[in-house]
């Protein structure tokens, strides 16, 4: 097991000036991120916290978070990550369900602690966190009381160190189990993903939640590979570039509409990107497009397009270093098995399109407190992920997309990725997502909604006249809707579920 917090320590040791974390022109070094964690290690110590116990953050990705974990794992105790954006109910249900002990939050104005408190009688205390509170702890001094003294926990690779709530949390909450032997995949897989191509020379840049895996990821690669971490709050495509030449960053992951966002931008073309090395997109299925235009104005860049899910610790395929095939996620690394299976369980022949299923110690145990739904998705040691691909006779997967982004349109199958991926082609589209909704007379027809770049006019005759050149009429949305913008998650991605909803 590669122990993050043993990783952590030598670089205190070895070079505890070393900068780790810049947050608002703040340079947190190695020895700063040791001695925070282990002074909230012994304040959690002092609150009863043993190892196992959870511990619920729910804060921006501050450094505060970062400290969070790392104290969490000296412990031997289970993080909670949260989603800033949950509600208090949603934020109620996580509580009660994770059985957290302490709750690490940021007060906000639509968000009682008192309330939360009394609601969730399992909660021993809560940690506010740069704005104090009446009644509560509060971070800064805990860290200002507590010593930096610690015994190593005695912690073991099946130990639980996170729960992470996935699927917007709202009905009822499916924790993704994720233990301490885990921990190691995320950097083990960039490590062999990029050839080795990171050191402690690199400076990487973080717009991505702390309450994601994707987030985690920058953390862990920090500490592991000794990285410089530029930290955003949250992503503002124009401050994401100007961090990115500022800082001259060598890497990065985003999401596909995060690439269509910083490629919307007018000053795009201003900004001197020579430092980036590589590039990787993650979390959909059709983003070449996007990554190529990038690439025009960071042409050392190599592009990777990769796939995975918390379950699986992504990142499970990566496309490799240099490949042309920008289309296909790539290819396993060696130490996880992926195949495509139909609906009986059987594996289908190469490029035929099924169901992607994961097998290796970095699939998650299952999920907490519901057996029903582990069983469901955990079949003969098989994780059934609900993703559609399919392998060529090279073994490069290529991701299709969700099963519930298959519509059957009179018998035909449509998959909404590929609708999508020909809309974008069009020069004047910004953004686009295309949704399955009910039709009398076929079952369900596509329908599209598309955001158009600034000053274009395009409608939806011109619209449909252009995708008739590329696509099948049966695949051709049945209808348009304009809007001046699509709803997104936390992570980025277009929240297709509202839309679904609309």
């Amino acid at each position: 097991m590669m122990n993050i917090i043993e990783i952590l320590d030598k670089r205190a040791k070895d070079a505890p000036d070393k900068p780790a974390v810049i947050f608002r022109d703040k340079v947190i070094s190695f020895a700063d991120l040791a001695d925070k964690s282990l002074r909230l290690e012994s304040a959690f110590k002092e609150l009863g916290i043993n190892k196992g116990d959870k511990i619920a953050i729910y804060l921006p990705s501050w450094p505060e978070y970062i400290f969070s974990y790392l104290a969490i794992w000296r412990i031997g105790a289970t993080a909670v990550p949260l989603d800033f954006m949950l509600t208090e109910d949603e934020l109620v249900s996580c509580l009660a369900h994770s059985e957290a002990k302490i709750l690490i939050a940021k007060p906000k104005a639509n968000l009682s602690l008192a309330a939360l408190k009394q609601r969730c009688p399992g909660l021993k205390e809560i940690i506010t966190c740069q704005d104090k509170e009446e009644g509560f702890l509060f971070f800064d001094e805990c860290l200002e009381k507590s010593g930096a003294s610690a015994v190593k926990a005695d912690t073991q690779d099946k130990d639980y160190a996170i729960i992470f709530y996935t699927s917007g949390t709202t009905g009822k909450p499916k924790g993704v189990l994720i233990n301490y032997l885990q921990l190691s995949a995320p950097p083990k897989s960039m490590e062999f993903f990029v050839n080795a191509d990171l050191s402690d020379r690199d400076t990487t840049l973080c717009a991505l939640p702390f309450s994601h895996l994707g987030g985690l990821i920058y953390i862990q690669n920090t500490i592991v590979f000794g990285l410089k971490l530029v930290l955003m709050e949250r992503f503002i495509p124009l401050e994401f570039l100007k961090n990115t030449q500022h800082h001259k960053v060598n890497f990065f992951w985003l999401v596909p509409s995060m690439y269509y966002a910083l490629l919307q931008l007018k000053e795009f073309e201003t900004f001197d990107l020579e430092s980036l090395r590589w590039i990787v997109t993650f979390g959909a299925s059709n983003s070449p497009d996007a990554l190529r235009r990038f690439q025009q104005y960071c042409p050392k860049a190599s592009l990777l397009n990769g796939w995975g899910l918390t379950e699986t610790n992504a990142p499970t395929v990566v496309s490799g270093m240099g490949s042309q095939k920008i289309e296909s996620v790539g290819r396993p690394a060696p130490w996880v098995e992926v195949k495509i299976f139909n609906e009986e369980d059987k594996e289908v022949s190469i490029g035929l399109v099924g169901e992607i299923v994961v097998k290796g110690w970095v699939v998650t145990d299952g999920y907490y407190k519901d057996d029903a739904l582990t069983n469901e998705t955990l079949r003969n040691g098989w994780f059934h992920t609900g993703d559609l691909g399919k392998f060529d006779t090279e073994g490069d997967l290529y991701i299709v997309g969700r099963k519930k982004e298959m519509i059957k349109v009179g018998g035909e199958i449509v998959f909404e990725p590929e609708v999508e991926s020909v809309i974008y082609r069009h020069p004047d589209i910004a953004e686009a997502a295309v949704v399955g909704v009910v039709d009398k007379l076929r079952g369900e027809v596509p329908k599209a909604w598309v955001v158009l770049k600034e000053g274009k006019n395009l409608n939806e005759e011109e619209l449909r006249y252009f995708l008739r050149q590329h696509l099948a009429h049966f695949k051709i949305p049945h209808y348009f809707e304009f809007t001046n913008s699509l709803p997104k998650n936390r992570t980025g991605k277009i929240d297709k579920e509202k839309l679904r909803c609309l």
